[in-house]
């Protein structure tokens, strides 16, 4: 039974993972900065942190495969990923799948683009996913709150986004350790494109309750942002990202998920169902 070394194993998408994983039969170590025990015999909690070279490699040690996930919103991403990348290729890691981001393949200057090119030179067995914008971001990422508070502030003035699950970005992960999707990138995204104010009247009413989206400018967002303690760098690296929204480069729809699981990916509005306890 293979086993599979999950990196930010307690964030939205890593927590998908392992729990994926471990239903398609891996062994699985979640690996983190505070790792908790498991209760599933399946998985294995290991101590991980991408700025402590000294936990790399036992943790890397004896794994099949590496689902490297970069911290969120974090500019020096490259220079913490591509170490673990280079260990992992030492080991004799057999595949390394990465979760990349939607469009960063057009800007070479990308963190996580520059972690693909390091990742594709180093000529290991590998998977790049590709995600848009994930709809956990309204559970349990940082737009929850605001949700809960029935009022969404955000600078994406009317621009769309093909919002995807964590489950179904999962899930493509899953079948990349299964087997095939050597050197392949995916684009993965939900099955349409909605602005705010359509994403607030889906979550409204699976809520029961009026959740209202407001378009700030980016300067608004960003003073906020600051303000409840994000840094400095990671507040402009989140700019960047609303203003590919504004720009409408996260509106793309592709059938990359279908093509991988051979079933299409969740629609928000399915999982504004599904999620609906999150928010009352």
């Amino acid at each position: 039974m293979k086993t599979i070394l999950v990196t930010g194993a307690s964030g939205s998408l890593g927590r998908a993972a392992v729990a994926t994983l471990v239903a398609r039969g891996f062994n699985v170590r979640a690996a983190s900065r505070h790792p908790q025990p498991a209760a599933d015999p399946a998985v294995q909690a290991v101590h991980f942190d991408y700025t402590d070279p000294g936990t790399h490699q036992s943790a890397l040690e004896g794994a099949d495969g590496v689902l490297l996930i970069a911290p969120p919103l974090d500019m020096d991403s490259a220079a913490k990923l591509n170490p673990v990348i280079d260990k992992a290729r030492a080991l004799g890691i057999g595949r390394i799948v990465l979760n990349s981001a939607l469009g960063v393949d057009a800007d070479e200057s990308a963190p996580l683009r520059r972690i693909e090119r390091h990742l594709m030179a180093c000529r290991v067995d590998h998977t790049i996913l590709r995600p848009n914008f994930f709809m956990e971001n309204f559970t349990t990422g940082f737009i929850a709150p605001m949700v809960r508070q029935g009022d969404i502030y955000l600078a994406a003035a009317d621009g769309r986004t093909s919002f995807i699950s964590t489950a179904d970005i999962a899930g493509v992960a899953a079948e990349a350790f299964s087997g095939g999707h050597s050197g392949r990138a995916y684009n993965l995204t939900g099955p349409e494109a909605l602005d705010h104010t359509e994403v607030a009247e889906l979550i409204s009413r699976a809520a029961g309750r009026t959740i209202r989206y407001h378009a700030i400018s980016e300067e608004e967002m960003l003073q906020g942002a600051v303000q409840n303690g994000l840094p400095e760098s990671a507040a402009q690296f989140m700019g960047l990202l609303y203003s590919v929204v504004r720009n409408g480069w996260a509106a793309g729809v592709t059938e990359d998920v279908r093509e991988v699981t051979g079933r299409p990916p969740v629609s928000f509005a399915e999982f504004a169902r599904q999620s609906a306890a999150a928010w009352k």
